[in-house]
């Protein structure tokens, strides 16, 4: 990794943000957000589009200037310094790479604008080559690649130059999802073996929970809740983060509202002496498991999901109109608040 800056914290985040804001005439994109990223880590900011994730990204990356609000890097303000000026890197879905040039000239032109001789170029280019899992590509073409080895390139590219801090911004999002969830495993392996700050932008849940050791939860501009996967899932601490990061129930009794996630939601026979009746209204077969949407007596609707052990698609449709009881433990309960805006 590159040094630190000079004057720096070593104790300081890599990435610090306090009150960051960017309007585009009437629309508010970030509005006021505090964040702060260790070094190290794997850090994920999570949302669906138009929720503020690349934009916050885009400031940080020198792309975009905030309105109001500071943006540190290890310690030192880089609010109004341009990309080049940054240690940061930018990947991309789109990979961005010259048509024209080899792998290995795309992946030393970083180095090449420094000015760095041309053995040291070649020298770290395959390094990195070979961190991706491309070592002997070098002489081939962009076009020659598949997607996923044109991603990897773009991925050599960017940490050729032992940036601080990488930004990569939905850099999966064009793979099919075989190949994207094998680069999830890889990326998180590269960061671990680079010891590199990751900052990783997406809308695609699984990809957070698989790869990240925090995840930010982005909605309408703000930060719902920040959280190591575990927490988010297990804990989620409005109806928007139960909702947006896997499936769960919102359930309002007695004045209090609290989430249970489906697979601690058990189905009963309906002569059960426990358990909420209730009658399902469809089974949707999944493969590996089924979730059972079921209409409870008392009004509202709950979704379970049950393991798929030893049934076939026949016989959990079959289930369908007929009654039941659900049950779950106090313990899986977890209040939520009312969203503010």
């Amino acid at each position: 990794m590159a040094a630190r800056a000079e004057g720096s914290s070593h104790s300081a985040p890599d990435i610090s943000v306090r009150g960051l804001t960017k309007r585009y005439g009437d629309v508010v994109a970030v509005a006021g957000i505090d964040l702060d990223v260790a070094p190290g880590e794997f850090f994920t900011m999570l949302g669906p589009s138009g929720s503020g994730k690349t934009t916050t990204l885009r400031m940080v990356a020198g792309f975009e200037a905030p309105d109001e609000g500071t943006i540190q890097l290890a310690g030192v303000d880089v609010s109004r310094l341009p990309p080049f000026d940054r240690s940061v890197n930018t990947v991309f879905q789109d990979y961005a790479l010259f048509p024209h040039m080899t792998v290995q000239q795309n992946v030393e032109y970083g180095l090449m604008v420094k000015r760095v001789k041309k053995g040291e170029r070649r020298t770290r280019a395959e390094e990195a080559l070979e961190m991706v899992r491309l070592a002997g590509y070098g002489g081939r073409k962009p076009s020659q690649l598949s997607g996923g080895q044109r991603q990897r390139v773009a991925l050599a590219r960017a940490i050729i130059n032992r940036p601080e801090v990488l930004l990569l911004d939905e850099p999966l999002g064009a793979l099919d999802l075989k190949l994207r969830e094998e680069l999830q495993i890889e990326l998180k392996e590269l960061q671990q073996r680079l010891g590199m700050t990751f900052v990783y932008v997406t809308h695609d849940q699984d990809e957070a929970l698989t790869m990240s050791d925090r995840i930010a939860v982005f909605s309408g501009g703000r930060i719902e809740q920040v959280g190591t996967p575990a927490e988010m899932y297990e804990h989620p601490a409005t109806g928007f983060v139960a909702g947006f990061i896997g499936t769960s129930n919102i359930i309002e009794r007695n004045g209090r509202r609290f989430t249970v996630r489906p697979e601690k939601i058990r189905l009963l026979p309906a002569d059960s002496p426990e358990g909420e009746p209730g009658t399902v209204r469809a089974a949707v077969y999944l493969g590996a498991s089924t979730n059972f949407v079921v209409t409870l007596a008392n009004g509202g609707e709950l979704t379970a999901m049950q393991q798929n052990l030893e049934t076939s698609s026949r016989d959990v449709r079959e289930m369908e109109g007929k009654p039941v009881r659900l049950v779950w433990s106090p313990d899986v309960e977890f209040s939520i608040k009312e969203e503010e805006r």
